[in-house]
């Protein structure tokens, strides 16, 4: 496994502590700080992803539910939700990263952390929000 992966793992155990429990956000880097990937860039990247969705979660959030036709976010299962959000974050911040990258590594990341049938809606949200990449930097 990559550490580009280990950090969105990781970013995605905080934001469903944040989701979940209502944890406050400061909080939460001691109590994840075994799981960050080792190096500093992806230390980086791991809280870089963390609080750029908590920021902007309000963004986030109203863009999934325009794209995500018949499902009210908060009816979705938590883990879902956060994978979701992680990906449309970095669909929206990383346009270095390629969207078929960020979708699958959101499709992997839910089969190992949410149900089987999980990665097939993740995948169907994320295909959906691809446009809004061409949107924010059209070339």
């Amino acid at each position: 496994m990559g550490s580009r992966r280990e950090a969105r793992e990781c970013s995605l155990q905080m934001l469903y502590v944040v989701d979940n429990c209502n944890a406050p956000i400061e909080s939460i880097y001691d109590s994840f700080i075994e799981c960050f990937p080792k190096g500093e860039a992806y230390r980086t990247f791991t809280i870089n992803l963390f609080k750029g969705v908590c920021k902007n979660k309000e963004d986030i959030d109203s863009i999934i539910r325009q794209y995500a036709k018949n499902w009210e976010l908060e009816r979705m299962a938590v883990i879902d939700r956060n994978i979701i959000r992680l990906a449309t974050y970095e669909i929206m911040t990383t346009p270095d990263t390629p969207i078929k990258v960020v979708i699958d590594e959101a499709v992997e990341i839910s089969k190992k952390y949410s149900t089987k049938d999980s990665s097939k809606f993740v995948n169907g949200i994320l295909d959906k929000l691809k446009i809004i990449r061409t949107q924010r930097n059209p070339k």
